[in-house]
């Protein structure tokens, strides 16, 4: 390959792009202030595909050549990379630094390439979630009193908020929107989710017997209206907050890096799934609007299942 995209000379382009080449990471550099690492990045992937150009129609590429590229050319460029091993994750980095300099070379009137707007950008492939194995959510939901805080009822309040997302499989903003008056009971919960979508979830009662002993601990008074999750100065409990301590929990228990409040709604989902809960009805519990979203619990790998299989939703039952 060329150069690392900092040096002068560029063998696969004609003088006239090479120019611009220069100018436009001396842009980058100047009035963007990239790092040398963002910008050897992004010169790399730019080298490379002007040497792509050169094999392709049989010369260094012109200004007009770029502007000229079509929709198959592109398309050519992408598959060879596909070929060569790149997988999607960096075709899509490498077709991001092509567009950002064919924009900049449009917007400062140096060539026009429509072709460019009609690439699609290569599919990343998806997370799959992490979810917690039954036991070490059992730890956690069962532990955190004992681990004392210097305001005890921050303990209490702390277990029935991550109980209540692992045991009902809720949002974390969906859980501190709760007050008072729409908390967990009579064996339901009524959420609002994202697009203000109103969804009814049935709770245990062991999340409504842990909310109810961290009200009764809390040293603020309840009102209708009152946030359910409380913050140590008594307004709605921050995300950022729960976030914190829920990082804080783990590392006293032990738990892995990968738990966080969205894995405790995974686990919820996947617990539920490999116990032989119908794909649809998560769907609803989740409050998906796309059962292909839900559809993601189902990419396990069989050893994953194998370790969850047969066990019951951990939470299920009081002990």
């Amino acid at each position: 390959m060329a150069g690392s995209g900092l040096d002068s000379d560029i063998p696969s382009a004609a003088a006239d792009l090479a120019d611009r080449y220069h100018a436009w990471v001396a842009y980058l550099q100047n009035e963007k202030h990239f790092s040398r690492h963002t910008l050897r990045a992004y010169t790399k992937d730019i080298l490379y595909f002007l040497e792509f150009l050169t094999r392709h129609i049989g010369r260094p590429p012109s200004l007009n050549d770029l502007g000229d590229a079509s929709l198959r050319d592109f398309r050519s460029w992408l598959t060879r990379r596909a070929a060569e091993g790149a997988g999607n994750s960096t075709r899509a980095r490498q077709l991001s630094s092509i567009r950002s300099f064919l924009k900049w070379l449009d917007k400062n009137g140096f060539l026009h390439n429509p072709a460019i707007g009609g690439v699609r950008t290569p599919k990343k492939p998806k997370k799959l979630p992490r979810a917690l194995p039954p036991e070490q959510a059992k730890t956690l939901t069962q532990n955190l009193e004992t681990l004392g805080h210097q305001d005890g009822w921050i303990a209490y309040r702390d277990r029935a908020l991550f109980t209540l997302l692992y045991g009902c499989g809720l949002r974390i903003d969906e859980a501190l929107k709760l007050n008072f008056g729409n908390r967990p009971q009579a064996g339901e919960v009524r959420v609002i989710g994202k697009g203000s979508k109103e969804r009814l979830v049935p709770v245990l009662p062991v999340v409504e017997q842990m909310i109810a002993e961290y009200i009764a601990h809390c040293p603020h008074g309840f009102e209708k209206d009152t946030p359910l999750f409380l913050g140590s100065r008594a307004g709605r409990l921050n995300q950022g907050v729960a976030q914190r301590q829920l990082r804080h929990i783990r590392r006293n228990l032990g738990l892995p890096e990968s738990l966080t409040p969205h894995a405790l709604r995974h686990s919820f989902a996947t617990h539920l799934l490999v116990n032989g809960a119908n794909l649809r009805v998560i769907q609803e519990l989740l409050g998906h609007a796309s059962v292909s979203t839900t559809q993601r619990y189902t990419d396990f790998d069989n050893a994953q299942l194998l370790e969850i299989y047969d066990r019951a939703h951990p939470r299920a039952h009081s002990e």
